[in-house]
């Protein structure tokens, strides 16, 4: 047991306190030259719209906006579990003890990407319930997004 620990341990990657240098979408950021996917969730992309009263509007933006005024110009942590297809590592990031994946999903700025994890399940179950963010109108899974805008 104690072996599957500590080789378990060695996979994770602490990315400490840095200032964010850019926010690519509302689940991917970039600190340094690392960029990041938030682990377990999936935001609209920033040329994705949704809609609302039948009206369109850009929720892919509004998403990004979010993350952004979330982090500020406060420093984060990101603790990764590996990279991604893409060569992204994926992390979870605080602000404080703040979990910026939590905070996406449970504002409704972001879905839990149940494909790769459970973690975010019960904050967008919350956050479809109150009709925050996305939960407003009727929008397309980020990922059906992307396959069909490939």
């Amino acid at each position: 047991m104690v072996v599957k620990i500590l080789i378990f341990n060695l996979f994770f990657i602490l990315i400490s306190l840095s200032t964010v240098s850019s926010v690519i979408d509302g689940d991917t950021i970039h600190i340094n030259k690392n960029k990041i996917r938030l682990h377990a969730i999936d935001a609209p992309e920033t040329n994705q719209t949704c809609y609302k009263n039948s009206k369109v509007w850009n929720c892919g933006l509004e998403s990004t906006k979010f993350l952004k005024e979330l982090i500020g110009n406060n420093k984060i942590e990101c603790i990764t579990k590996g990279k991604d297809r893409y060569n992204r590592f994926i992390g979870i990031c605080y602000k404080d003890n703040l979990d910026l994946n939590s905070a996406m999903v449970l504002n409704g700025w972001a879905i839990a990407y149940r494909y790769y994890s459970k973690d975010y399940v019960e904050e967008e179950e919350e956050a479809k319930q109150e009709k925050k963010g996305i939960w407003i109108g009727d929008f397309e899974e980020p990922y059906l997004f992307r396959k069909k805008n490939k």
